[in-house]
């Protein structure tokens, strides 16, 4: 498993050894913590000269976590080259070494922004890819370099595209909004009316631990998400209901709230706040007869747990009535 010290690969770590898998983690760098239960390898910088023979030895399945994620301000000369590199090139050099090993099978986690950053309509794993940033375009990149790969070496692949990904230890954005939440200050969403996928980080690693196995999964690719679409609006209602205080919505229309974006800059993430982005993920509840064993209220439930249990965010806001 790559990226083993992420938000991701903690979970899925876990998860994997309670259900009896033998886990080895593959880390750029070890930290103190890292070890615990797991064995664990150290890989270096993730990219198209990354040495994988001793994460490799002896294994079935390859779980590929490890990415050059999206950034707000890109401090490379560019982007796009960079982010190749690493989820590309970086993709291409796992496969290709997992296969001369003898893997069985690589798990790729891609992104549902291969297909863009809204939707019209629920998306399906037949709809065109259309990414439109450089980390969309590397993760669709990479999906195709790993097919090929499995074209040319017989190593079978799944690759699994999740919207936006929230429980413990969530960072970026869905922090900043429960951080606003429970401050209690007042958010200008209620005029929203938009419907977005989510899906909590227990759903997304039993997913993928049923991806590790199940036969039908050889060679596919699958959207997965909560099942349950929620607006702006109604995430803060929930958001609120979770941590115990009041939702301070505020009716702004949304073309003010697009003028100020672009006024301060933030033009993208006003319009992913305001935009719809819904996914189908009936494909891998039909073919794999899986099924998320957390609704969104539980997940919410356990991300505002670990929340309030950080230092420093427990705000005294207006307590729920």
């Amino acid at each position: 498993m790559t990226g083993a010290n992420g938000f991701v690969g903690r979970a899925l770590g876990d998860l994997l050894q309670a259900r009896g898998h033998l886990v080895r983690g593959a880390v750029r760098s070890l930290e103190a913590d890292d070890r615990g239960a797991l064995d664990v390898v150290e890989t270096g910088v993730l990219g198209p000269e990354t040495r994988w023979e001793p994460a490799l030895a002896a294994v079935s399945v390859v779980v590929h976590l490890a990415a050059r994620v999206h950034v707000v301000r890109d401090a490379a000369a560019d982007p796009l080259a960079e982010f190749r590199r690493v989820n590309v090139e970086g993709t291409r050099r796992l496969a290709m070494q997992a296969a001369a090993a003898g893997v069985r099978r690589m798990v790729l986690l891609s992104s549902v922004k291969v297909h863009g950053e809204s939707s019209a309509h629920p998306l399906t794993e037949c709809d065109r890819p259309c990414p439109e940033d450089a980390y969309g375009i590397s993760k669709w990149e990479a999906e195709q370099i790993l097919a090929e790969v499995g074209r040319q070496t017989g190593l079978e692949w799944v690759v699994l595209r999740p919207p936006l990904t929230y429980g413990p230890g969530v960072k970026a954005n869905f922090y900043a909004l429960l951080r606003a939440v429970a401050r209690g200050l007042p958010l200008p969403l209620s005029a929203i009316d938009n419907r977005r996928s989510l899906l909590y980080l227990g759903n997304l690693v039993d997913a993928i631990g049923v991806c590790l196995q199940h036969p039908a999964a050889a060679n596919r690719t699958f959207l997965v998400s909560d099942g349950e679409d929620l607006s702006s609006p109604e995430l803060v209602r929930r958001m609120a209901r979770a941590l115990g205080v009041r939702a301070r919505l505020v009716p702004v229309p949304v073309g003010l709230l697009r003028l100020a974006g672009s006024a301060l800059g933030r033009r993208d993430a006003v319009a992913r706040l305001v935009g719809s982005m819904q996914i189908d993920s009936s494909l891998i509840r039909r073919e794999l007869s899986w099924a998320p064993p957390y609704t969104v209220d539980r997940g919410l439930a356990d991300t505002a747990r670990w929340f309030l249990s950080q230092p420093g965010t427990r705000f005294g806001a207006p307590r729920a009535g």
